[in-house]
């Protein structure tokens, strides 16, 4: 996690670009996925809105942690291993994810479509053959109970907590919640109009998609390495999280768009009728 400003509209700032960036794990695309074509093949009408419903479970519980430990800050401060442990911790889960994202984009047989593969979703695969709106969002409540999504609510909400209590924290936890339903509902929306289209296109666009979201986990993992060992590298980064963060934002979104206008080119191509 990067160095945290000290003037709060910064931090939020800051915050909601961590939001966009964790919607944007590879856990999250991969469940998304699942959780919208299920949708689709039970032919429920808000199965594209899967990717916001699962955000929204997973943001309660992130808002739930802040305001607990705003709550709480005034007493206890987070221990210092905390931020070390956590942010070595999604190193690693960004370079596995990363490194298992190209390698199926890589070794995908050219009529296959490429889905995003995720950690978690190996291990509670089953929870995404769900439909029921409420399920979709407690299954998202679900996927917030790892230590790198409790380590991020728990440091950004005792920064929020030394500007003025439990309210900014709370309201971090807003933010973040805000950026993480932004990307995660953009990508339920992308797959369900991929699965609309033909396999030609969608082979295409997933290819795309997985480059991008296996080379930025990669990115993201090397910057966060650096930054913890190279303090040359650190000291150079310091300030520059937020510029990081939106670096890292319109790379991604540059791939979404890129995927959304062989979408739409392969739609006008197709022959009427």
């Amino acid at each position: 996690m990067p160095s945290l400003p000290a003037d709060f509209s910064s931090l939020a700032a800051v915050v909601f670009l961590l939001g966009m960036r964790h919607g944007l794990d590879a856990d999250h695309l991969a469940t998304i996925d699942g959780l919208t074509r299920f949708g689709r093949r039970a032919g429920v009408a808000h199965a594209r809105y899967a990717g916001a419903l699962f955000s929204f479970g997973h943001g309660v519980v992130v808002v739930a942690i802040a305001a607990l430990v705003g709550g709480a800050a005034v007493r206890w401060q987070a221990p210092g291993w905390l931020e070390v442990s956590g942010a070595w911790t999604s190193i690693l889960f960004l370079t596995l994810l990363g490194v298992i994202n190209l390698r199926a984009v890589f070794s995908a047989g050219p009529n296959e479509v490429v889905a995003p593969v995720g950690l978690k979703g190996r291990y509670l695969g089953r929870l995404t053959r769900v439909h029921r709106p409420w399920v979709v969002m407690a299954v998202g409540a679900l996927f917030a109970l790892s230590f790198d999504t409790v380590s991020q609510a728990i440091l950004f909400a005792v920064a929020g907590a030394q500007f003025g209590g439990l309210a900014d924290a709370i309201a971090l936890g807003l933010v973040f919640l805000a950026g993480m339903l932004l990307t995660d509902g953009c990508n339920g929306l992308f797959i369900a109009r991929l699965i609309e289209k033909s396999d030609a296109l969608a082979r295409v666009a997933s290819r795309v998609m997985g480059l991008a979201v296996g080379g930025v986990s990669l990115l993201v993992a090397m910057l966060g390495a650096a930054r913890l060992v190279a303090p040359a590298f650190a000291a150079w980064s310091e300030g520059r999280g937020l510029a990081f963060g939106a670096a890292v934002i319109g790379v991604v979104s540059i791939s979404f768009l890129a995927g959304r206008s062989l979408a739409r080119r392969g739609e006008a191509a197709l022959p009427a009728g």
